[in-house]
């Protein structure tokens, strides 16, 4: 079918075709769901155990070991880690790429519920998590005001978390910090040991008085009755008058050993905005819904809940990733309109007439409409790599039209008519446009395929720019023959502008130029070849400046400070300090607010670690980024500054990797695996000393920083034995003594409290006072835990990690100042030499191993793409020669990215690899046009040379028209300016690199290549023609 005959002969076919795409266009862009970045999945699973009060070695022995021996069964998992902490279990199960999820959750679950069984009694129950970006907090919210931390807890919890948790769209809505009301009972060992009682019967009457049970059913009557039987307590007075022990001496009452107070629980974690108390509320939204409008909905209810709330509090959102969503893609379209307007204005000066601009102009609107309807079709979301897609292609997507009107516009100039013109011009030129479209759009395909982050993130870029380039082809063939056979004018206005006229006579002194060059390089073909051969030697060596890196972090405004006080320290020490370094924060000019979380190892804008007393994090909102000098790493540098001399603290800084596509946090990070965790710590340390030593890392750590100081309780079995004590009686008493004990729940109203089993304050405040605590043996002795069981101070770890079922240590660190390619080269260079003992081994994780991984995969991805490019070509011309000569122009693509990052200072990293991979299929483009055109005029019966020299300057104007708008359509996006331009800049820089160097010289070394296999190809022919008349001769 011809199409362009066929779009000529039915406007209003066509017209109305363009009519239905532009409305399901319309109706696709404002029922696209608009997100940060495309959904991801990820194939992790965690399970996560509390084992409540456990050291990290009981943790580990205990449930975390058991929980690793079963479900490395499971079937696909590629990998398993695990960290035992204090009370803590939480075992990582990572699976191959592509896995079934659904499938492998079950999978998990079973093999959980198989093992529960043979966990200690007191372990809760497993929490599977599956890893889901969207589980991350869209909003977060901070409540303040004049009352007390109970008083702001219980208005987070009945007033804003209903409210919020309505909203349609929200998955769930988590409270952090405040302190909740429990019944307190603190029983005096003393009495208790007086009437025969110890602290673990005083518990288990609890457990048995506090019941509500069901008995069955009675008939009488004619009438059935439930029976039940009612024991719940339903008053304080209820508790206090407990009957513990009856006999002939008298009832003992539960307030004749313990006082029963209605107070709070112990505040483990301090939040505080900007120094001001309060309460903080996470909430995360459905997986499938729309992070604006959720964003949106929760705005618009804490303005309505504003006029509720009591006089003197208030509740401000403290984190909303709407704002971040919305200035990023604002900041992309408004790039991809300036990269059009830029295109459109090349488009201009080449063709110095409007109509023929407008023509090929509107080539970009109509693709990027019609994108948007496949989009929709196949569940793509409007998010920075999709629009950063349609703004890369921007200038692609006028390449087709271009070169069909350029085609049209001369046969017009020769004195064909319009419509003949528009029909042999499109048609002639049709081949050539849909086979460089196809090895555009065919480099995707290995981008698609190829398993990891990479993929997870920039499929969906592949997709929408293979969409766009689809649409721009069918324009090209259908809108442009047409409009150009009714609009096209031949004549070129004499009233041109000034700039328009020296732009014309520019371009024909460069066409003048051209030729010359063209003429005077087929005459030294052997220099063209050595220059071009020293130019990309010369890139070769240009290749160790160029750094390399996972994926660049996007500036989102948000810094974490991590404070340390050494172990031991109080949560009001903690707190004090906190206090003193907000005041230096609070006067750096960037900052905007800062909230703190006393009492936890992570931040409060997501999922906060374990808390520690002697930890706090700050999470610090700089100020918009047009509104700040610096970025946030550079932030980063001055908040350390402001902070290294406040005394008694370890301090660490990283400019937040929240929003962005990095690795684990830290860029530096390396594994020890064994199974001393002493040896661990001395490799550590050892492992930490030389990463210190390289240039562009700072605050290095290790997994062994510190232990945390413990009181090891050790039960002599035999005098215990002796006294008929049992191990668990001790460690119960020492349970309840220090931390308290839950017995039972107290129902009063809508609420549930917890009772909460004590010893007076007084008892827990030294050592000697733990020893002395008595317990009851079943003769009724009363008998000191000093006298059965050994007190002694040691320092245990904080927690322990696994790999694979190994103990495992790590060393982290951050960098400033480099990249993490060499970096990483240089610490490895010296760890190389560094002697293990036998079963330890040193392995590279973090960003390191996502981008070596994801370095690998694309490697294979580019192979392929430029095996499929050949492919594409060899099809199209029906040759396997001219593909071949083509090919030359990937080399020189080298050379210009090469340039373009060493010149800019950015690395290669994933982006950019994905913009090498895209220029396999971008910059053979030229060459086609070029070779084809040669090709037509041979058959013709110009002879080779003559082809070229005349090919060369004709096809020189849509050969620098389709550069020049794919060049400028990406510049304003490799300037890197504004929210989340990180991701896409690189990837622009390398594309605008790669192809101003393969265009200029593709325009020499192809024909020069052309002449030399087809002079090489035509003097083996000869040779063996004339082979067999020497052999008669």
């Amino acid at each position: 079918m011809n199409l362009p005959s066929l779009a000529i002969r039915r406007p209003i076919a066509v017209l109305m075709a363009v009519c239905i795409v532009l409305v399901l266009g319309g109706f696709a862009f404002l029922n696209l769901p608009v997100d940060l970045l495309p959904e991801m999945e990820f194939p992790v699973i965690a399970v996560v155990t509390g084992y409540d009060g456990a050291a990290p070695e009981e943790v580990e022995n205990m449930v975390t070991r058991p929980l690793e021996q079963i479900l490395a069964t499971v079937p696909g998992v590629e990998r398993i880690s695990s960290t035992s902490s204090q009370g803590n279990s939480v075992v990582v199960l990572q699976f191959n790429w592509g896995s079934d999820m659904d499938f492998r959750a079950l999978d998990v679950r079973e093999r959980v519920d198989r093992v529960v069984g043979y966990l200690p009694d007191d372990v809760d129950s497993p929490l599977m998590v599956q890893a889901d970006p969207s589980m991350m907090p869209v909003v977060s919210i901070a409540i303040t005001g004049d009352m007390g931390p109970a008083d702001l807890k219980r208005l987070a919890e009945d007033t804003v978390q209903p409210r919020l948790e309505r909203i349609d769209g929200v998955a769930s809505v988590d409270v952090i910090g405040g302190i909740e009301r429990e019944i307190r009972v603190v029983a005096d060992p003393a009495r208790l040991a007086a009437y025969g009682l110890t602290l673990d019967q005083l518990g288990q009457i609890f457990r048995m008085e506090n019941l509500n049970v069901s008995a069955g059913t009675l008939a009488e009557g004619g009438q059935e009755l439930q029976v039940r039987t009612l024991g719940q307590f339903s008053s304080l007075s209820d508790l206090e008058n407990l009957v513990l022990h009856s006999s002939e001496r008298g009832t003992v009452y539960l307030r004749d050993v313990a006082e029963v107070q209605d107070t709070h629980s112990e505040q483990e974690q301090l939040l505080r905005l900007n120094g001001t108390p309060g309460v903080g509320l996470n909430v995360s939204k459905q997986s499938d819904a729309n992070t604006v409008t959720v964003a949106g909905r929760i705005d618009s209810a804490l303005q309505e809940l504003s006029g509720e709330l009591p006089t003197g509090s208030e509740a401000a959102i403290l984190f909303n990733q709407a704002d971040f969503i919305n200035d990023s893609i604002g900041d992309v379209l408004s790039i991809g309109l300036a990269g059009a307007v830029l295109a459109v204005f090349i488009l201009f000066m080449f063709l110095r007439n409007v109509r023929s601009t407008l023509v090929i102009g509107l080539a970009i609107p109509v693709s990027i409409i019609s994108t948007f309807v496949l989009m929709f079709f196949n569940n793509l979301t409007l998010n920075l790599i999709t629009l950063g897609g349609l703004a890369l292609g921007i200038g692609m997507m006028v390449d087709n039209a271009i070169v069909i009107l350029e085609n049209i516009f001369r046969l017009r100039q020769e004195g064909m008519e319009a419509k003949e013109a528009a029909a042999v011009g499109s048609n002639e030129v049709a081949d050539a446009i849909i086979a460089a479209t196809l090895t555009t759009v065919v480099v995707f395909l290995p981008v698609i395929f190829v398993e990891g982050i990479a993929s997870q993130i920039f499929s969906s870029m592949a997709w929408t720019v293979s969409f766009a380039l689809f649409a721009s082809l069918a324009v090209a063939l259908t809108i442009i023959p047409l409009l150009s056979s009714r609009l096209l004018q031949v004549s070129v206005n004499n009233n041109e502008g000034k700039l328009s006229a020296a732009f014309e006579r520019g371009f024909k002194r460069v066409e003048s130029v051209y030729g010359r060059l063209l003429r005077w390089a087929m005459t030294r073909r052997k220099i063209v070849i050595g220059v071009m051969l020293l130019a990309f030697a010369g890139s070769v060596a240009l290749v160790p400046w160029v750094g390399t890196e996972f994926i660049p972090g996007m500036d989102d405004g948000w810094l974490t400070v991590s404070v340390r006080l050494p172990d031991g320290a109080t949560l009001n020490e903690t707190e004090a300090l906190t206090a003193r370094a907000e005041e230096r924060l609070e006067a750096i000019p960037e900052v905007d607010y800062v909230f703190s979380t006393v009492g936890a190892a992570g931040g409060s804008m997501g999922f906060s670690g374990g808390g520690a007393a002697n930890r706090s994090s700050v999470d610090v909102r700089l100020t918009p980024l047009d509104q700040r000098r610096l970025d946030n790493d550079q932030v980063a540098d001055e908040v350390r500054q402001a902070l290294k001399t406040l005394p008694g603290a370890e301090i660490t800084v990283q400019a937040s990797q929240g929003m962005s596509m990095g690795g684990s946090g830290v860029p530096v990070d390396i594994m020890v695996k064994g199974d001393s965790l002493e040896t661990l710590r001395h490799l550590t340390e050892e492992i930490r000393l030389i990463v210190e030593g390289v240039e562009g890392t700072r605050e290095a750590a290790t997994s062994f920083d510190r232990g945390w100081p413990e009181l090891q309780v050790t039960v002599d079995r035999e005098k215990a034995a002796a006294y008929g004590l049992q191990s668990i009686t001790v460690a119960n008493t020492l349970r309840t003594a220090l931390s308290g004990q839950v017995v039972t729940r107290f129902r009063t109203g809508s609420q549930e409290l917890d009772v909460r089993l004590f010893v007076p304050e007084e008892m827990r405040q030294s050592i000697s006072m733990l020893q002395d605590i008595e317990v009851v043996n079943p003769a009724g002795s009363r008998i000191p835990l000093g006298e059965v069981a050994d007190f002694a101070r040691a320092t245990g770890p904080v927690s322990i990690s696994r790999d694979d079922q190994v103990r495992s240590a790590r060393v982290t660190a951050q960098l400033a100042g480099r990249a993490l390619g060499p970096v990483m080269a240089d610490i490895q260079r010296q760890l190389d030499n560094m002697e293990l003992p036998s079963g330890y081994s040193i392995e590279y994780a973090g960003e390191q191993e996502l981008m070596a991984d994801s370095f690998d995969s694309l490697w294979m991805a580019l192979a392929l793409a430029v095996l499929l490019v050949y492919m594409i070509m060899a099809a199209q011309f029906e040759s396997l020669l001219h593909p071949f000569i083509i090919m030359f122009a990937l080399p020189q693509t080298f050379i210009g990215v090469v340039l373009a990052l060493v010149i800019t200072g950015r690395t290669l990293n994933v982006p950019a690899f994905i913009g090498v991979i895209m220029l396999a299929g971008i910059v053979v483009n030229n060459a086609i046009v070029l070779v084809d055109y040669i090709n037509k005029l041979r058959e013709r019966g110009l002879s080779t040379r003559e082809a070229i020299y005349q090919a060369g300057p004709i096809r020189l104007r849509p050969i620098l028209m389709t550069t020049l708008t794919t060049i400028l359509g990406m510049f304003p996006l490799a300037l890197g300016i504004g929210s989340g331009s990180e991701t896409s800049a690189p990837l622009a820089t390398v594309v605008i690199g790669g192809l101003a160097a393969s265009t200029v010289l593709t325009l020499v070394v192809v024909p020069v290549i052309y002449s030399l296999l087809e002079d090489m190809g035509t003097r083996f022919f000869k040779k063996k023609k004339s082979a067999p008349g020497e052999v008669s001769a």
